[in-house]
Parts: C-alpha cells; structure tokens; sequence
C-alpha cells in the first residue's frame, strides 16, 4: 500500500525548473532512500510533501490525502526531521521535545525517555546552549517517540558523532519493523545502503534510476584483486575492464558487472593462486551517475537541496 505517492511533479521558480516531472512511491512498512548532490531537487519535493511548497504542475498525497489540501490533517500523523534544526533558545530540550510530542497528541513518557537516554542527551539544558548535534538530537528524540505513521528525514543525521549515527540507524529500523514508513534524505551513502529498501537518485530535477539496491547495482562495477601464475595478457582489451593497477601476476581492477563472467574466464587461463571480490558499493552507483558533468562534480553528494 501507497503510503506516499508523487506523480509527475513539476515545480518552477520564475523562469527556473527546480522539478521536472518527479515521480515519487513509498509504501507501508518501507524505507525510502532519496540521494542526489546539491541542487538536485530533494529538499524541494520535500516540502511539497509536506505542504510547505505548493506543485506547480503533478500531485503529491501521503495516507491517499492531497498533500497540499490535507496536509494539517496528514502531519498528524507525519514526523519530520530537517538537516538544519532551529529550536527556541529559552526552552530547555525537554521542553521542545514535550511541545513537538504534544503536537502528535498523548505523551508516551517511557517512549520519551527511552529515545532521550538512547540519544544520549540532557533534557535540562536550553537549546541556546546546545551544539548542531544535539539540536538534531531533540528534533529526533521527538520524531521517534511519537506515534508517527511515517517519517520524513532530510539528511537527519547532520552533526551527529558516529555512535548516534548507529542509534538514528537502529531507531529506523525499529520503525520498520512496526510497520511505519520512512523516507530518508541522505548524503550518507553507507547508511542509504544498510538501511533502504528502495533507492531513488534524483538529478538536477528529475528521477533518474529508483529500484532496489539489488536492482540497482547492475549498473556498478565489481572490484577484483587477482593473483595469477603467469602475467595476464590483454587484460585491457577486455570490456568492462577498469581501473588496472599493479604489474606482473598481482593486479586490482574494476569490472562491469555484465562483463564478469568473460573476465574470470580470460584471466582463469593464467593460473589463478588468489581472487578477491568485492560487492559494488552504493557509492560506486551514486557517483558514476554523477561524474560524467563538471557541474555535478563541483556541486559534491553531500547537503540539502
């Protein structure tokens, strides 16, 4: 079941296209990875998800409600986490956590209290003396000790040390587990690959690849080391053969993956004494889409667009 769907979305800015024709699924019980480099149109189709922009062209609903025309009703049951969280500075964590909880309905004080001790954080202190962190940190606490239906994430884990990095990981996890729903905006590829069901890349405003990772990953390469007995000849003449580095029988290289079964076949012939294979990586996928422009290069994989 749909529990977001954006269809054709088209939004403009005077003469500049930030969208063009971004189509958009995630279903109950599933996590959504959404990745793109700056500027690509992430933080936009966001805010029209939430209600916060207004589509020039297309249709946005999350739970079967039109985003735009419903969105007080949907964020009820809707939590949201921004990469850069402002909070009011005189009110202490615990204080804002309680306001975004009351916003949901019911305090679950156990629930509240589990999140803050897993983020680690102290309740007591005004957010004017808190660090990006632990402003992130209140701004999560919130979102997973509410009864929220689905979560909405652009790029949440901004500012976090590697130890709460693991804890946001494990509370998605948790969600899906529950049969919620979550679509995450991340710059974080390592994170995007351990916890997405479903993997969409977004480039300067339109969806260019959305599938599994497992689907997705035909489009990477395999990197191999190989030890031989004898030299291996004509390996570069090979197609889908990359990045060859070392000499002699020792040798690293990158291999298509539609092409694998024709190179260790060519270099089974010299002997073979030792074969490593690593599995392609989100990044490998993330950055061959993005490398062939000078633009997207200088604009990097990282930030809110």
């Amino acid at each position: 079941m749909s529990i977001v769907k954006a269809t054709n979305l088209i939004k403009k800015f005077g003469k500049s296209t930030a969208l063009n024709g971004v189509d958009l699924e995630v279903n109950r019980g599933e996590v959504y990875g959404f990745i793109g480099p700056n500027g690509a149109g992430k933080s936009t189709t966001i805010r029209i998800l939430l209600g916060i922009l207004r589509a020039t062209e297309g249709k946005a609903h999350i739970f079967g409600k039109d985003a735009w025309k419903d969105s007080v009703d949907i964020h009820k049951h809707l939590a949201y986490v921004p990469g850069d969280v402002n909070l009011w500075p005189n009110l202490t964590g615990g204080e804002v956590i309680d306001l975004f909880m009351n916003f949901k309905g019911a305090i679950n004080k156990k629930r509240r209290e589990e999140m803050i001790q897993k983020f680690n954080l102290d309740p007591s202190k005004k957010c004017g003396t808190y660090s990006k962190g632990n402003r992130q940190k209140v701004a999560l606490i919130a979102a997973f000790a509410s009864e929220a239906e689905l979560y909405i994430l652009d790029e949440p884990t901004s500012g976090l040390d590697p130890l709460m990095e693991r804890a946001f990981q494990e509370c998605v996890l948790e969600a899906k587990l529950e049969g919620k729903s979550v679509l995450l905006s991340s710059h974080i590829l390592s994170e995007v690959e351990r916890l997405c069901d479903t993997i969409g890349i977004i480039r300067q405003g339109r969806m260019i690849e959305t599938g599994t990772l497992r689907e997705l990953r035909h489009l990477t390469r395999a990197h191999l080391l190989v030890e031989t007995k004898q030299s291996i000849a004509d390996l570069r003449k090979l197609n889908g053969v990359h990045g060859i580095q070392g000499k002699e029988q020792a040798v690293t290289f990158q291999v298509d993956a539609e092409e694998l079964d024709t190179v260790i076949r060519h270099i089974s012939q010299f002997g073979i004494v030792r074969l490593e294979s690593s599995p392609p990586k989100l990044e490998d996928l993330f950055m061959r889409h993005y490398e062939e422009t000078g633009t997207d290069k200088q604009a990097g994989v990282g930030g809110v667009s």
